[in-house]
């Protein structure tokens, strides 16, 4: 497996595992092949060299993870609801989309909801004294979670555009009390930070019984245990 990076120095836990990344500018990288696209919107400049960089590998399957920010201010989200076109955040997402349907390839693009797991999330932010984000609902989904997901794309025929998250959306006041209680923590700020919107909703059902998929971790309970026991072994 390889891997096409911007800064190769950045990646030194996934070269020891044995990815082979090298910088997206290098010559004779496979063509071809399946990529898994992970970058966020770019700057106009640099996002026209990538684009260039993945027209000339060719690749036959194109597997993008995009963001539920494209839906906007919606709070209730599923596989049929659609994108949010007045949402400033969103249109740059929206136009990403639009290029990766457009290209020469089979495409896949995957919408997570929060991403969280091993050293990211709310149990990190509760362990860091941080404020709450959000006010509102929040769906959530393991980063192992997605990556059997993104696997399971890998090997299937399925094209389109879908939403992923866990069975457990849930106010983020719920999630950080549970995890102060779980860590003899304080609890948390109850006062959220500004966000556009108070939180959002995301069933993500639909793509995972398309594709097979069993969730690993389908509530927070399950999903920060395991992170925390592999913070803990790390």
């Amino acid at each position: 497996m390889f891997a096409a990076v911007r800064n190769v120095d950045k990646y030194p836990d996934l070269a020891a595992l044995g990815l082979r990344i090298y910088p997206y500018t290098q010559p004779g990288l496979p063509e071809k092949s399946t990529v898994i696209y992970t970058l966020p919107p770019l700057p106009p400049g640099e996002r026209e060299e990538i684009r260039s960089f993945l027209y000339g590998i060719s690749p036959r399957r194109f597997l993008y993870i995009s963001a539920t920010s494209v839906y906007g201010n919606q709070t209730h989200v599923t596989a049929d609801t659609p994108v949010d076109t007045r949402a400033e955040k969103a249109l740059k997402r929206i136009e990403d989309e639009i290029w990766v349907e457009s290209g020469p390839w089979s495409s896949l693009i995957i919408r997570p909801a929060a991403i969280y797991g091993p050293g990211r999330g709310v149990h990190v932010r509760v362990k860091e004294g941080r404020a709450l984000r959000s006010s509102g609902i929040v769906s959530r989904i393991h980063v192992d979670d997605l990556a059997a997901v993104l696997e399971a794309g890998i090997f299937s025929d399925l094209i389109g555009t879908w939403p992923i998250a866990d069975d457990r959306p849930c106010r983020s006041l719920e999630i950080s009390t549970w995890c102060a209680r779980l860590l003899r923590l304080p609890p948390p700020n109850a006062a959220p930070e500004p966000l556009e919107i108070g939180g959002r909703e995301v069933d993500g059902s639909q793509i995972r019984e398309l594709l097979g998929v069993r969730l690993a971790y389908p509530t927070y309970e399950a999903g920060i245990l395991a992170s925390l026991a592999s913070e803990s072994a790390g």
